[in-house]
């Protein structure tokens, strides 16, 4: 089996469809607005080309945590866009409405006010994967592993521009 690795996910080749995810009942959710974000749940999570088992596994991720943004839905699937634009199926049950926003361009500072001239706190290099605790005015308190700071909005995916997350 071929496998390209890259940014905590894994590319199938032609053995995909055999590979599967144990079903498991989800809890029915009422219905949300399109798009909205989420994150993985599992440290073991197959993106799909389609909403079904049966489709063939495009990915492999192993990322706690990773925000995604969820752009359709079907039943117990969710259409899915990650950080570089790909597109894919994911079970529901893989996803939590945990906020998380990772780390995007150069490194960030982690500031203790939300303001370019507050104190640095921590630094966080691309690719960093946080807690966003809320949003506002351009800014989000990112806690990584209890390490906390404001962040730019800007600068992490998992939140729209001018969102308020409380």
């Amino acid at each position: 089996m071929t496998m390209v690795v890259g940014r905590g996910r894994m590319r199938f080749g032609m053995l995909a469809a055999a590979i599967t995810i144990a079903s498991t009942g989800g809890v029915a959710q009422a219905p949300r607005a399109l798009p909205y974000w989420a994150s993985l749940t599992a440290g073991d999570a197959l993106m799909r080309s389609g909403p079904g088992r049966e489709y063939p596994a495009q990915w492999r991720y192993r990322r706690v945590g990773l925000p995604l943004k969820v752009v359709a839905v079907h039943e117990s699937w969710r259409k899915v866009r990650e950080p570089d634009g790909t597109e894919g199926w994911m079970a529901s049950v893989l996803l939590t409405e945990r906020r998380t926003g990772m780390v995007q361009g150069d490194t960030v500072m982690l500031r203790a006010k939300p303001a370019t001239d507050a104190a640095v706190q921590w630094r966080a290099a691309p690719g960093v994967i946080g807690r966003i605790e809320k949003c506002r005015a351009g800014w989000c308190h990112l806690d990584v592993a209890g390490k906390a700071g404001f962040v730019e909005a800007s600068r992490l995916w998992g939140v729209e521009l001018g969102e308020v997350v409380e």
